[in-house]
């Protein structure tokens, strides 16, 4: 009997729009021999299965299940693609956890700390990772812009702490550009995150672990047409993704190294990607972890996987299978 799979997207944050295409993207990846695939979108408290272009069903947040013609249909497994809250920062994998529900990423310990952007630098910092320097603001704090100055210098980034997607970020190169910066960021949530410019390669390389074996794969070389990686970079093709990238096996090696030490740091699950900037004498630099990272067809993670001379239909069924085998055996 065919396992049943909702693929978990939407959210309450400007990152809906990728959340919907890395819904489609995993529709399209997912073994449709072995499963039945539902996108299930939610917004608010509004949570829905899209059975059809013109029928969307309610959810049922008792136990995640819908019912149609008096059928009942539950659920084997959700895999989360929810760029932001609430399924990015810990709140959906509690949910999850609460009814029994096995999922794709983080738990939310591990999901909690990598949204904060602030937190997870400092966090890893302590492991000896490489992070730069930063500051975090919280909704009505402010900052004289001489201190900022003073302790970031120009320039640097202005960007909401627990956004992604690169919305309501600002490469701040004056102190005349700032407070603007700032208001900008704060739009975007609650916290704001200053952090200083790091100057070369940015690199990002992606990774899953499961019972039997630990994949990582080849690291992709970011070259972005604009000032730095944007939305319009992101999503919009101004940008050069070269897998692999162009650097030395024996740097390459270390980059895939820190990316398995952060993940096994962090108690990661599923794909996770981490990015970095390698900066003068190939020292690494941590950006970012991603626990829940774009999975459109052309995103970084079924770039990596394809480089890798994996199947991404086989990738998929080896996460699903290992985590509802692990809450079996609970």
């Amino acid at each position: 009997m065919k396992k049943n799979i909702a693929i978990v997207a939407g959210g309450d944050s400007s990152e809906v729009v990728v959340s919907l295409k890395s819904a489609a993207g995993l529709y399209s990846f997912m073994d449709k021999d072995r499963y039945n695939l539902f996108i299930i979108t939610i917004s608010g408290r509004t949570w829905q299965v899209e059975w059809s272009e013109k029928e969307k069903i309610n959810i049922d947040r008792n136990d995640f299940s819908f019912t149609r013609d008096g059928q009942k249909t539950t659920f084997d497994f959700a895999y989360i693609t929810i760029h932001g809250t609430p399924g990015e920062n810990g709140i959906l994998q509690g949910y999850f956890e609460l009814i029994g529900l096995p999922y794709s990423c983080c738990d939310v310990l591990s999901a909690a700390i990598t949204f904060n952007k602030y937190t997870c630098n400092q966090y890893l910092k302590g492991f000896g990772i490489n992070v730069s320097e930063s500051i975090v603001l919280r909704q009505g704090q402010s900052i004289e812009t001489k201190e900022v100055s003073n302790k970031i210098a120009y320039p640097c980034f202005v960007k909401p702490n627990v956004g992604g997607s690169s919305f309501g970020v600002t490469k701040v190169k004056s102190d005349s550009e700032l407070q603007p910066a700032i208001l900008k960021a704060f739009a975007e949530g609650s916290e704001v995150m200053i952090e200083a410019f790091m100057q070369g390669t940015e690199i990002t390389c992606g990774m899953y672990k499961i019972s039997e074996k630990t994949v990582v794969f080849p690291v992709t070389e970011v070259v972005p047409e604009n000032e730095f990686f944007d939305f319009d970079a992101k999503y919009k093709g101004q940008v050069q993704e070269i897998t692999p990238a162009r650097i030395s096996n024996e740097l390459t090696l270390k980059v895939q190294a820190i990316t398995t030490d952060i993940y096994n740091i962090l108690g990661c699950k599923g794909i996770v990607r981490i990015d970095y900037i390698i900066s003068e004498g190939d020292i690494i630099n941590l950006l970012e972890v991603n626990t829940t990272p774009g999975m459109t067809p052309t995103s970084f993670i079924p770039q990596q996987v394809k480089a890798a001379g994996l199947d991404i239909k086989d990738v998929m069924t080896e996460i699903i299978e290992n985590e509802i085998l692990n809450k079996t055996a609970i």
